[in-house]
């Protein structure tokens, strides 16, 4: 069979299948951490430089909201982002993600792959200090950050004595998935 042959007979994928398949894993495992945040205690911090609990945890929360402004802008100022208050409950926390993964979702599920090719740019005071086009900016800006401050929360869980879940593979406190 000639490679155009073969490239008429293979099922069309859309974007989301083909260069995304993986994000609604990492979202059900990012739930999951989020689910076993430490009510009890939400301003503990491992050290004076770093940041609380709750605001770690809140990060995590609202990182996947960068899909959406990346899918919805073509370019964003840094400085002008405003920060969340800390949330201090696994619920909210939940509840706040769950509805963070469904704006974007449908974001993502109404984009084309002409629209994921187009440049998106991060500005710091005025000066452009990254392009990446849409579909590549999803992955560094948006997931490569998510999975980061997920192992850092991870370590912050541990410190605290709150079990690890599997995410990957076995955790030293959960064997299976």
């Amino acid at each position: 069979m000639t490679p155009a042959r073969r490239a008429a007979a293979a099922p069309s994928l859309s974007p989301v299948e083909l260069l995304f398949s993986d994000f609604a894993n990492e979202h059900a495992l990012t739930r999951r951490m989020l689910e076993r945040f430490p009510d009890s205690d939400p301003a503990w911090r491992p050290h004076p430089k770093s940041r609380t609990v709750a605001e770690l945890a809140t990060h995590v929360a609202a990182i996947i909201n960068r899909g959406w402004v990346i899918l919805e802008t073509d370019t964003i100022e840094a400085r002008e982002r405003s920060r969340l208050a800390p949330i201090e409950s696994a619920a909210r926390l939940v509840e706040f993600f769950d509805a963070s993964v469904a704006r974007f979702t449908a974001a993502l599920a109404a984009t084309d792959f002409d629209a994921l090719k187009r440049p998106w740019e991060l500005s710091l005071a005025g000066r452009v200090v990254a392009t990446y086009p849409k579909r590549v900016a999803l992955r560094v800006v948006m997931m490569s950050h998510l999975i980061h401050h997920r192992g850092q929360l991870g370590v912050y869980y541990r410190l605290l004595g709150i079990p690890i879940p599997a995410l990957y593979g076995p955790s030293a406190d959960e064997s299976v998935l």
